[in-house]
């Protein structure tokens, strides 16, 4: 199965985007899945549903960290610079691609409130918006790494 189908069932049984994204990735760099569902799991709706930076993306950069960052005994700036850099990549696809990296934008409304939740539901953000981050964060990601 592919990483996006694999992200897309994890997203389809209750995980938050971040997660979903995350998880594919960290499982094949050696962390458990338990371990990384529990990292990720604050970075959904924009980070605890503040709608700031989209889950999907925020779930990206960790996969990008994982396999490039920066660890105890790296000298120097190398492997910093290279996440930095694949981090911004990222970014700028995913911008292309969305117009955004915000929840609070790619959705066009606010889920803290209820007239925001009931909108959400009812023009099928979930699926229409969310599916398609998920789908392209894990994509944009196997394409940089």
């Amino acid at each position: 199965m592919k990483k996006e189908e694999q992200a897309l069932e994890y997203f389809k049984n209750g995980f938050n985007c971040a997660q979903s994204v995350f998880v594919v990735f960290a499982k094949e760099r050696g962390l458990d899945e338990v371990t990384a569902l529990k990292i990720a799991g604050g970075f959904g709706s924009g980070m605890g549903r503040l709608q700031e930076t989209c889950g999907a993306v925020t779930g990206a950069f960790m996969a990008i960290g994982l396999k490039h960052g920066k660890t105890l005994g790296d000298e120097g700036t190398e492997k910093r610079d290279k996440t930095y850099t694949l981090v911004r990549e990222f970014n700028t696809t995913f911008k292309e691609i969305f117009g955004a990296t915000t929840c609070r934008d790619l959705l066009q409304c606010d889920l803290t409130t209820p007239e925001g939740s009931k909108y959400f539901t009812d023009n099928n953000l979930h699926e229409k918006v969310c599916v398609q981050c998920v789908r392209e964060a894990v994509k944009i990601v196997e394409k940089i790494l």
